[in-house]
């Protein structure tokens, strides 16, 4: 075997070019590309402090030299339509799914990984063959079985439908996670007498709070843009404010104003919970994955 068969392997054209440039180029040069995908944000910000004709007549950038267009009309009668009623219908939607996703699927997906039971990796395998299972096909069947239950239009009903067509991919991705965790830290809290709970509650849980973090984000940021279950099982009184901007729309046509208001008030929590918890994202998408 030649010495060129076992060394480095060799440096592609990007790989080259960085090495030329040097770290800190390319560093300003991802921050710059970061800074470009925040221009529609900008865009939309700008939009949204602006009254209808000056969006309609120029484009937001003019702003920088007539400061005179920014007001805050639009997010008051945004507030005064009953948006704030939709504001929190998506809080009440968002947070109990979200928490319930994570509850169930962290104790099924420690069963899965280190309990021992009959039928376990069939099940399992059954778990993994519902993330196929399109959303839509239980659109008809379950909003008749709300109808029945008494359940349709409500936020519970909401709720219900997002935990169970969560939970399939959330334990599949708990689980590949847990069986990582070494199976020694088990076996001595069993030799110390801790039951199962004891050992899910205070060994695995600590250790899978990457995972069970990351898996937090993408739950709360799914639900919180839904828009698809909420056009189907939500009414005026449970809406939430993606069905609150669709309404919008619908009613008013072009009015860019309440819009542009509305979807960035929507915008601000996913926006502020991504770059607070930003490097769940990629743990989140390495949990597992050489497992």
């Amino acid at each position: 075997m030649t010495a060129e068969a076992v060394g480095a392997p060799k440096r592609g054209p990007v790989g080259k070019l960085v090495d030329k440039l040097g770290s800190g180029v390319v560093q300003v040069v991802m921050i710059l590309i970061g800074l470009f995908w925040l221009v529609p944000t900008l865009g939309l910000f700008v939009a949204s402090l602006r009254d209808t004709p000056t969006n309609n007549a120029e484009g937001w950038w003019t702003v920088f030299t007539k400061p005179a267009q920014i007001t805050l009309e639009n997010y008051s009668s945004l507030l005064a339509s009953g948006f704030t009623a939709s504001f929190w219908n998506t809080v009440l939607i968002t947070v109990p799914t979200t928490l319930l996703v994570i509850g169930i699927a962290a104790m099924a997906a420690y069963a899965f990984a280190w309990i021992d039971f009959p039928g376990r990796d069939i099940l399992f395998l059954v778990v993994v063959g519902l993330l196929i299972v399109p959303i839509q096909i239980a659109l008809i069947p379950i909003a008749s079985l709300y109808g029945q239950v008494g359940v349709f239009g409500t936020i519970p009903g909401v709720v219900l439908f997002h935990v169970a067509f969560g939970l399939p991919f959330a334990i599949f991705l708990l689980r590949n996670f847990f069986v990582g965790i070494p199976g020694s830290l088990l076996e001595a809290a069993r030799m110390d007498g801790a039951s199962e709970w004891k050992i899910f509650s205070t060994v695995v849980f600590p250790l899978g709070k990457p995972a069970i973090a990351s898996l937090g984000i993408f739950q709360f940021l799914w639900v919180w843009n839904d828009l698809l279950i909420a056009l189907v099982f939500a009414n005026t009184g449970s809406q939430p404010m993606t069905k609150a901007l669709q309404s919008q729309m619908r009613q008013f046509g072009t009015n860019v104003d309440i819009l542009s208001s509305g979807a960035f008030l929507s915008l601000i929590i996913p926006l502020v919970l991504f770059f607070a918890f930003q490097r769940y994202f990629v743990q989140g998408m390495m949990a597992g994955s050489v497992k």
